[in-house]
């Protein structure tokens, strides 16, 4: 008796077949069955009914772990999906600021304030920028204005506030490195090294 060769075929692939089944079995026996066990060195897979993180929180995470190129995109991302708000604006900024990039750190910092100007921390983040600049007169007028905003509540402000009037008064002094803190809305700031 001859077989055609479909025949053929499936008799070579029921080998194949049953193997398989055997272990799935196996593997459906083994402790845990099919779910994932715990005590795995892999990552756990990506649960898509899960709610989204916010980019802005992903982004001030970033910021906090000084990942100043990966906060931008996260706040660029955020920026896609919420629209460019003075919140965003200051984000954008502050991470540029962390990147060196004292001129695109301003330009957004100066759209967020013109955008909410009476939010005292976009007004605080401004101010940072321009004592990098060396930009101090015009730092200490900021600096006031976001203290004046906050009626005095920032301790960050405060002290950013202090660092600029120390230095408008003698500018002569080297002074040694200072940290100028960015704060954000809600709760949290970042500590920025001045630039050498």
């Amino acid at each position: 008796m001859r077989l055609d060769k479909a025949d053929q075929f499936s008799r070579r692939r029921w080998p194949a077949a049953i193997g398989l089944a055997v272990i799935a079995g196996l593997a459906a026996c083994a402790p845990g069955g099919f779910s994932r066990d715990e005590a795995s060195p892999f990552a756990p897979g990506t649960d898509l009914r899960a709610q989204a993180v916010d980019g802005v929180e992903v982004g001030h995470r970033l910021m906090q772990a000084g990942q100043y190129e990966l906060a931008l995109e996260a706040f660029t991302r955020a920026a896609l999906e919420q629209g460019i708000t003075a919140e965003i604006l200051t984000s954008i900024g502050s991470a540029n600021l962390g990147l060196g990039r004292l001129g695109q750190a301003e330009d957004m910092l100066r759209r967020a304030v013109e955008t909410e100007p009476e939010w005292p921390e976009a007004w605080n983040n401004l101010g940072v920028v321009l004592m990098e600049r060396g930009e101090t007169a015009e730092a200490v007028q900021i600096f006031r204005k976001a203290f004046a905003l906050d009626n005095g509540q920032s301790a960050s402000i405060r002290d950013n506030l202090r660092l600029a009037l120390a230095k408008s008064e003698n500018p002569d002094t080297v002074a040694l490195e200072q940290d100028y803190k960015l704060v954000r809305r809600g709760r949290g700031e970042f500590l920025i090294r001045k630039a050498e």
